[in-house]
């Protein structure tokens, strides 16, 4: 008999992975974690019941909550990731020659713990020596900062359990204070297919805090829907003025310079939950 993971996104819909094997379950102290390999997409990070990365697609998303806005700011030098135990997204801010530290703040160690074990190439770099990595809240963290980084990324799950917090207004306002005069800061959005109040909602917040508030997109298959939404806030510069010498040649899989322009354009039900 075959073994499926169901991950159900609504009520009435969910995706489906065929497993090889279950690599490790736990009741940690902030939520339930699995680690499966998938046939398909090969070794999967689950939490509370939804995908968080896989081996196969992991690039889109860590590439993309990375790489925009890193090239918009011209010389990111402290860069602070709340949340992403995987290690993916600290893999391609490392990329930057610019950056001199990355601070990982992640509240849940077990995550940190098992993707260094499972999923070795998304976790590799988080034992770089520009690398701190903190097990603690974040949003505590970002409280406690004040003009201390040049961007921001927060590589939060859905709003639920420990990550309320990280879609508030409270915490975007938080941001701001921790970011320099010239700061940047990305979160995932979550989809607008089933999420598209959460998304208004989140817009609304960064651009009463943020003079340059803009959302972008991906297509992430194992993400609920596939399309993607991340939401950026600058308190200077515009992603889409960024000027052409600004783009290193770096390897990635997804994200191009061509694409940092693109992804800016958005359907137009996506557009129009920017529309105050």
């Amino acid at each position: 008999m075959s073994t499926w993971f169901t991950e159900k996104q609504t009520e009435n819909f969910g995706i489906t992975a065929k497993v090889k094997q279950s690599l490790h379950n736990e009741k940690t102290d902030f939520q339930e974690l699995e680690m499966l390999e998938t046939e398909e997409w090969g070794n999967m990070l689950v939490l509370d019941d939804m995908v968080m990365t896989t081996e196969k697609d992991e690039f889109v998303y860590h590439e993309m909550l990375a790489h925009v806005p890193l090239h918009t700011h011209p010389s990111p030098k402290q860069v602070l990731v709340v949340g992403g135990g995987d290690g993916g997204v600290i893999r391609e801010v490392l990329k930057h020659e610019s950056v001199e530290k990355a601070t990982l703040v992640e509240i849940d160690g077990k995550v940190i713990e098992y993707s260094k074990q499972y999923l070795p190439s998304i976790a590799g770099a988080l034992d770089d020596e520009r690398v701190e990595v903190k097990v603690a809240d974040g949003f505590m963290h970002i409280a406690e900062s004040e003009r201390a980084y040049d961007v921001i990324m927060v590589d939060s799950t859905e709003p639920v359990g420990p990550a309320v917090n990280l879609f508030s207004k409270g915490f975007y306002e938080g941001i701001a204070k921790a970011l320099k005069e010239d700061g940047i800061f990305v979160a995932q959005t979550d989809n607008p297919w089933f999420k598209a109040e959460l998304i208004r909602q989140v817009y609304g917040d960064v651009k009463e805090t943020f003079p340059i508030t803009k959302v972008y997109t991906a297509n992430i298959p194992t993400y609920p829907s596939g399309l993607w939404t991340f939401t950026m806030g600058s308190k200077i510069y515009d992603p889409l003025q960024v000027p052409a010498h600004r783009f290193a040649e770096m390897e990635t899989k997804y994200y191009t310079e061509e694409l940092h322009q693109a992804c800016f354009a958005l359907p137009k039900f996506v557009k129009d939950l920017t529309k105050g």
